[in-house]
């Protein structure tokens, strides 16, 4: 192997891959929909996330290859598959990103008492600034994105340290005030967290000895399970039912303490850590889309770049995600942040089912293949509990499966790698297979 990512350097670009704003309003979602019992959900998440982590790390130690799910779909299942693969990511971003981007924005006006419009004007800065970047062909550099995965840790550490006093167990009661119904839905939201696991296999070909990925994976996965953790108890031990009232739960569990830098603090992170995020994952999403056009999976137009730039594709992405701020800042009670992200979860989640079941198909240990066989079958019961969410990676997969069978050679026109990497125009470093694996927030 020729990679120059070693376990400490992975293991930060792991982290970065998992968590993501997503923090920012996932606890408050997950007790809205099952109030102090969404610590089930948390754990049981955190448990299949040892089994998916573990299961991507394996395929990625074995098929060291930047194209991730995709190409594992492809080598397990054949062309069509990864097709839809691909596209799944395709349309998971823009409901991430402008997710994304209206809970930082939340945080910024919680931060000024602003009004739901200054949220809208906010958001569309945001999507603004981070769709114009990638138009101009601008690019973070490796140091600035890992800084930011560093300032969402610290973030959370503070979060954690400071409220941690405060934790009541009294707020535990009532505990499961909507059943295991209100359970089955939190975990389905809360799916969002824990994408990303995929961009371990996205990251093995830079890795410079196989086995570091699965060290990489190893730490990785226990800072994000400690973090995670103790954000979810302290949500429900300090806010209690009341954290599901509010779209900014850390300024909330932050509020109280007297720390007249608190608030802002958090403000400032949540619009660079949502810019960041978003960036990259546009990103990889344009290139994405220049790959699949590429392969006639999408129009070919969209695989015109100018100097290396996928301007078309980023316009088609940009199209998208004004399309969907626009129905959520018209329709705020229809299309709500809650919602989005739920799609977007279903959309990973779809892809993390097929990622697993390749893994079944193609690892030759038969402790391995049980492991992602379990973890397949968890995550396809997530799938299961995105009911009317599911619409989304269904109709994906059949326009593009409908598009294929028209296409007069799409299995010539697609090579055997993945087709959500476009190996002809890679983003910068490593962050085009961190990103092109991960949800925008998480």
């Amino acid at each position: 192997m020729t990679g120059n990512i070693g376990v400490a350097r992975g293991t930060a670009l792991c982290i970065g891959a998992v968590l993501g704003p997503g923090v920012l309003v996932l606890p408050a979602l997950a007790v809205r929909a099952a109030g102090p019992a969404s610590l089930l959900a948390w754990a049981a998440l955190m448990a299949v996330s040892v089994l998916i982590a573990t299961s991507f790390a394996t395929l990625g130690a074995r098929y060291p290859d930047d194209g991730g799910v995709a190409t594992f779909a492809s080598r397990a299942f054949g062309t069509p598959a990864a097709a839809v693969v691909g596209c799944w990511l395709y349309a998971a971003v823009p409901v991430g990103v402008v997710a994304g981007a209206i809970a930082g924005a939340r945080y910024t006006a919680a931060v000024l008492d602003a009004s739901p419009t200054t949220v809208a004007g906010i958001s569309a800065l945001l999507l603004a600034a981070v769709y114009g970047a990638n138009l101009m062909g601008l690019r973070l550099s490796g140091r600035l994105h890992l800084a930011l995965t560093a300032a969402l840790v610290a973030l959370l550490v503070a979060v954690i340290a400071v409220a941690g006093p405060r934790v009541d167990t009294e707020r535990l009661s009532p505990f499961a005030p909507h059943g295991a119904a209100g359970v089955g839905s939190a975990a389905a939201v809360l799916f969002a967290s824990i994408c990303g696991w995929e961009a371990t296999a996205n990251l093995s070909a830079e890795f410079t000895h196989p086995r570091q990925v699965r060290l990489a994976a190893v730490a990785s996965l226990s800072v994000v399970i400690v973090l995670y953790t103790g954000l979810a108890i302290w949500t429900v031990g300090v806010l209690g039912d009341t954290a599901g009232d509010t779209p900014v739960p850390l300024i909330h569990l932050l509020g109280a303490t007297g720390k007249p830098w608190a608030t802002g603090t958090v403000a400032v992170l949540a619009v660079l850590l949502t810019f960041g995020a978003s960036f990259t994952f546009v990103a990889a999403g344009a290139r994405a889309g220049v790959s699949l056009a590429r392969h006639h999976v999408l129009p070919s137009r969209i695989a015109v770049t100018r100097q290396g730039v996928p301007r078309r594709s980023v316009a088609v992405q940009a199209a998208a995600g004004a399309v969907v701020a626009v129905i959520a800042a018209v329709a705020p009670g229809i299309v709500t942040v809650d919602q989005l992200v739920r799609m977007f979860a279903a959309l990973l989640a779809c892809v993390t089912v097929v990622g697993l079941a390749a893994a079944v198909r193609l690892l030759p240990v038969a402790r391995s293949r049980v492991s992602a066989a379990v973890a397949a079958l968890a995550v396809a019961v997530i799938v299961a509990l995105s009911g009317p969410f599911l619409f989304a990676p269904a109709a994906v997969a059949v326009v593009v499966l409908a598009r294929l069978h028209r296409s007069p050679s799409p299995a010539a026109a697609m090579r055997a790698a993945a087709p959500g990497i476009d190996h002809r125009a890679p983003l910068d470093g490593v962050r085009a297979r961190q990103t092109a694996g991960k949800v925008g927030i998480r």
